[in-house]
């Protein structure tokens, strides 16, 4: 058996539920990782290490007594900091948020909870999962951007000191920051998770996502997570398969390469390394065609920031209003653009929005999966922003369900990775696919600590 800190989630509860380690060694084991990795990385903005190990020990107590247990029984997991989690502070990382403590948890932590999932700690997020950096640095490089806004998420499971983290996506939040760090990314289709209990950016536009070291877990994680919610209106009530069987005998996938806009705007190393990664699933049996974005593609990045900024300025407004200057900078400019965006742009940018999520839902169902790099570089020497979002946010506007998968290592040691789309509400079909070329790329990457 691997280190404890390098298990799977799927790996650890399965290891849990046959006797071969318990959720105490688990927890220790990824305690002593973090609190030797924790000084350097700033992934964490609360753990509280008695509760937890608690908490592993109530595991291990049911577990021994013979109580039915859940798919993630004794595995922890971590938290972005935008979650309801009662009695535990959800600070959103900012001093306007400073010594809140919930009384209810999110739908989502309720459901990990009732899962048999421990919850580790909260992770750092940019402030209020908009645009300023956070303090978390990259575990490949520390002079390069981890990414955000999911930052915290996407290094602690990188960096293993948890196996799986939640995060969100309101443009790039968590694709952008997972393939920065060498992971997989996967943000499902709009409504099927229930974002009830989620600090908001953008009603229209976030979506909870997660930060996982393989396929299986993404699957994993969104067997518990996915269903309707009586406490959010907009989760859907679409029929929730079982996303994990069949998943490690899918056949090929027919695979649509969207070589417009993204090849546009990629630089010539991930231009060459995504060409060379749909060769090798070519080679292996995937089909392989070219196909085109509509139209409205042109300005669906435009579109997406107006609807955030009005929808951000509308939750932040009473608030922002009294403590404006307490913002970090970004985020105050944002705002104050949506406060002062007119209805008519709003409503005009709304508009082309839905057309875009229309003719990207028919492009969608031409194949079976549709393909891009994930980024249009490796991570940015640059720890002033978190990286370029247009790769992502077009996914999210559309609300397709998309995840990203490591590719391999750019000349500078940094991670690349592939994004792969499917169309809506068929999780289960794109996560088969993911798997698939997972396989078939058989790329394993961790950072050099």
């Amino acid at each position: 058996m691997p280190e404890l800190h390098e298990l799977t989630a799927n790996a650890a509860a399965q290891g849990i539920r046959e006797g071969e380690i318990t959720p105490v060694e688990l927890m220790e084991a990824l305690l002593d990782r973090t609190n030797a990795l924790e000084p350097r990385l700033k992934a964490w903005v609360y753990m509280d290490e008695e509760a937890a190990l608690l908490d592993a020990a109530q595991k291990q107590h049911e577990l021994e007594g013979g109580a039915p247990v859940g798919p993630l029984h004794g595995v922890p997991v971590g938290l972005k900091d935008i979650y309801y989690t009662a009695g535990i502070p959800t600070t959103a990382c900012s001093r306007l948020y400073a010594g809140f403590i919930p009384d209810h948890d999110a739908t989502t932590v309720a459901l990990l909870k009732g899962s048999g999932a421990i919850v580790m700690g909260k992770t750092v997020t940019t402030e209020f999962a908009c645009m300023d950096p956070s303090p978390t640095l990259n575990p490949w490089n520390p002079f390069h951007t981890p990414g955000g806004s999911s930052s915290g998420s996407a290094v602690s499971v990188a960096s293993r000191m948890c196996p799986v983290a939640l995060g969100s996506q309101t443009v790039g939040s968590v694709l952008r920051p997972a393939s920065y760090n060498g992971v997989v990314g996967f943000k499902p289709s709009f409504s099927r998770v229930s974002r009830y209990g989620v600090i908001p950016v953008s009603w229209s536009l976030d979506h909870v996502g997660w930060m996982s070291r393989s396929v299986e877990d993404a699957a994993l994680l969104l067997q518990v997570l996915a269903g309707p919610d009586p406490n959010d209106s907009v989760a859907s009530h679409e029929p929730v398969p079982d996303y994990l069987d069949g998943l490690d005998s899918a056949l090929p996938p027919r695979i649509g390469v969207v070589r417009q806009f993204f090849w546009e705007h990629a630089d010539e190393e991930v231009q060459q390394h995504t060409d060379a990664a749909v060769e090798k699933l070519r080679l292996a049996g995937a089909p392989v065609e070219e196909v085109d974005l509509p139209s409205s593609i042109a300005t669906a990045i435009e579109d997406q920031q107006v609807v955030m900024a009005v929808e951000g300025a509308a939750f932040h407004q009473p608030m922002f209003e009294r403590r404006g200057t307490e913002y970090q900078p970004k985020l105050r400019e944002m705002l104050g653009r949506g406060l002062s965006t007119s209805s008519t742009n709003y409503s005009r940018a709304q508009e082309h929005r839905q057309q875009f999520i229309v003719e990207m839902a028919r492009l969608a169902e031409q194949v079976d999966v549709l393909l891009t790099p994930s980024t249009p570089t490796p991570a940015l020497a640059d720890l002033t922003n978190t990286g370029n979002t247009m790769f992502q946010g077009p996914w999210t506007s559309c609300g397709l369900p998309v995840i990203t998968i490591p590719s391999g290592l750019a000349e500078s040691g940094l991670p690349l990775g592939v994004q792969i789309a499917g169309a809506f509400f068929k999780e289960k079909e794109l996560l088969a696919a993911a798997r698939w070329c997972e396989k078939v790329l058989d790329v394993n990457l961790a950072p050099p600590l």
